[in-house]
């Protein structure tokens, strides 16, 4: 047997070792050591044979320290390893050894080969890859209305008989009930606004709301804070994000699309279901798509929603205040006039009457643009319905004197337009008309000539 002067024991054999003195102790049976080392009873005789024998040497392996036989020469490893820092730089394993298998066949090797020698020789890798990130299925909420995820989906819903739509929907994390959902023209605020009206009414206000990082939910937020940010601490809210915060509805940005994996399953099934149903209605425009998503959704929840964890719902009541018309709206800050009136495309809006009589000039006020079209203007519990102020009086004298141009513009002959210079030819001997028998010089004889 082949004598070793040193002899490594790795951690399995240290504990064959172990086991194995103590059954030469006579303190353990070979089964029970079979046990503990989870080997059969036969190969832990031959064990204890060996050791016996040979003593420690026995437990290790006849190839530990031994090269491979199939080991690559040393100087050909270190060959490839020169060629990919130096010919074949910027290379990655698999281009190298399909080019030294054309080029060099007496150093072809396979990719995997490869890879392991430059690996072991220091070369790093042209292109590392990322391990995938670990991802696992989030449980749902235990209560209906702690999360309500909210998406729209670009669709050729109708199937080419009309235009491609917009659906804008919203699902309960934990009973996946679709409590809103409108059909629009592209993926907007409004469309958000009537979704989550819709789920206000239906059952009440989430705790919070879950979507993808839209501009209609958040600004950009790789921006730097402006000066007004700046002095006031607090990031700009856009229209969605700000009706979020009056309503304490934490807001919740998903960083991929399979964050809001809930949403994102559902649109396949209302993909299938719902355009069979536009197609058997023959929906062809966006008010009869909606027509018949008012019919589908109660008959979709009914169909794919459950009961939740806890029966006791987390949804909370409308608050007191303004109706969800004056706040589930678009709200724009406006500065009063002296006269009590406020800009607004291109005309001026007259405001009510103060309680009391007082004044609102200079004042900033906020205007809601209800989805309607209407405009009106919340003061405290009561809201005012916005219309047009009587014309200002330089507006009056501009409209009269408009007014006088085009009468006077009607009223003044029409005159003859001018013909082109080459119309205007000098007329022919032949179009010439001749005189009158009465004109004043016929009255004269003719000067003749006097003789020289």
């Amino acid at each position: 047997m082949e004598k070793r002067e040193t002899i490594t024991l790795d951690a399995r054999a240290q504990q064959r070792l172990a086991v194995l003195s103590h059954v030469l102790a006579g303190e353990l049976t070979e089964a029970e050591a079979a046990a503990y080392l989870k080997l059969s009873t036969r190969q832990v005789g031959r064990l204890v044979k060996a050791y016996r024998r040979d003593g420690a040497v026995a437990l290790v392996h006849r190839n530990t320290g031994r090269a491979p036989v199939n080991r690559l020469a040393q100087d050909r490893r270190a060959k490839l390893a020169e060629l990919a820092a130096t010919t074949y730089a910027g290379f990655n394993p698999v281009h190298l050894a399909e080019t030294l298998a054309e080029e060099q066949p007496e150093l072809a090797v396979s990719a995997r080969t490869l890879r392991r020698v430059l690996a072991a020789a220091g070369i790093p890798a042209v292109h590392t890859r990322r391990p995938p990130r670990h991802r696992s299925r989030r449980e749902r909420m235990p209560r209906a209305g702690m999360l309500l995820q909210a998406d729209g989906s670009r669709h050729d819903w109708l199937e080419g008989r009309g235009p491609w739509l917009t659906l804008v929907g919203a699902v309960d994390d934990a009973t996946a009930e679709l409590t809103g959902a409108i059909f629009r023209a592209q993926e907007d605020a409004a469309g958000y606004f009537i979704v989550l009206r819709q789920t206000v009414r239906r059952h009440g206000l989430p705790l919070a709301l879950y979507s993808d990082r839209h501009g209609i939910f958040v600004k950009d937020g790789l921006r730097p804070p402006t000066l007004a940010e700046q002095l006031t601490g607090k990031r700009s809210l856009t229209q969605v994000g700000r009706a979020l915060d009056e309503l304490s509805i934490s807001w919740i940005g998903a960083r991929s699309a399979q964050g809001k994996g809930r949403i994102e399953r559902g649109w396949g099934t209302h993909q299938d279901r719902l355009v069979a149903e536009l197609r058997r209605q023959r929906a062809a425009t966006i008010d009869e798509a909606n027509e018949v998503l008012a019919w589908y959704l109660p008959r979709h929840n009914r169909r794919f929603a459950f009961q939740p964890a806890e029966d006791q719902p987390a949804w909370r009541p409308w608050p007191a205040g303004p109706p969800p018309e004056a706040v589930l709206c678009f709200h724009y800050r406006r500065r009063v006039s002296r006269e009590s009136t406020i800009a607004w495309d291109g005309q001026d809006l007259a405001l009510p009457r103060r309680p009391g009589g007082a004044s609102r000039a200079n004042q900033l006020v906020v205007v809601q643009e209800r989805l309607d079209g209407s405009l009106w203007l919340g003061d405290g519990d009561q809201q005012h319905r916005l219309t047009p102020a009587p014309p200002s009086a330089q507006l009056l004298r501009a409209r009269r004197l408009r007014r006088q141009v085009e009468l006077e513009q009607r009223l003044e002959p029409r005159t003859e337009p001018e013909r082109p210079l080459e119309a205007q030819r000098p007329p022919s001997v032949a179009s010439i008309s001749r005189p009158a028998s009465d004109h004043p010089w016929r009255r004269y004889p003719a000067v003749r000539p006097r003789p020289r």
